[in-house]
């Protein structure tokens, strides 16, 4: 129950992080916050957090960003398969080599979210687009150490 607790609440936040207004300057620079938090419960508990999970908070995602619905439920249950199935391999792996796997991460993430908006013709205007995977890869090991830490503190 409390792991159930753990991955809720830190879903909330992602989502919290997600809509805080920034200046427009920065919004290009914005770390994929509910990717991140997938990643590391996807990483940690594999069987508890998948890509049902995925699907079920990339909807909630489409519905409080006003996207196309399942746009990002796709694009978080297909990364949240490849990290469910290499769990093992990124556990044991140093934090740089974590987060060269965790920007590949988001660039799948943004690629299939990119296509998806040219089908639909509502590319992105900027090629700043593609700053996110590298803000969320320089601020994994950070967001690792903490999460680790909390969850810890909730003895999970």
């Amino acid at each position: 129950m409390r792991s159930i607790i753990a991955v809720i609440l830190t879903v909330m936040m992602a989502l919290m992080l997600m809509l805080l207004p920034m200046p427009d300057w920065t919004v290009w620079l914005r770390p994929v916050w509910l990717l991140l938090v997938l990643i590391y419960w996807a990483m940690v508990m594999p069987y508890q957090v998948g890509v049902g999970v995925a699907w079920v908070v990339g909807i909630i995602e489409d519905l409080l960003t006003s996207s196309m619905l399942g746009e990002h439920a796709l694009a978080l249950s297909f990364v949240i398969y490849l990290v469910s199935s290499l769990h093992i391999r990124l556990k044991v792996s140093p934090l740089l080599q974590q987060s060269l796997m965790v920007l590949l991460f988001v660039l799948l993430y943004q690629f299939i979210i990119y296509c998806i908006q040219g089908f639909i013709g509502e590319l992105p205007s900027s090629h700043l687009y593609w700053l996110s995977p590298l803000t969320s890869m320089l601020l994994w090991p950070w967001f690792f150490i903490l999460m680790n830490d909390y969850r810890r503190w909730i003895r999970v």
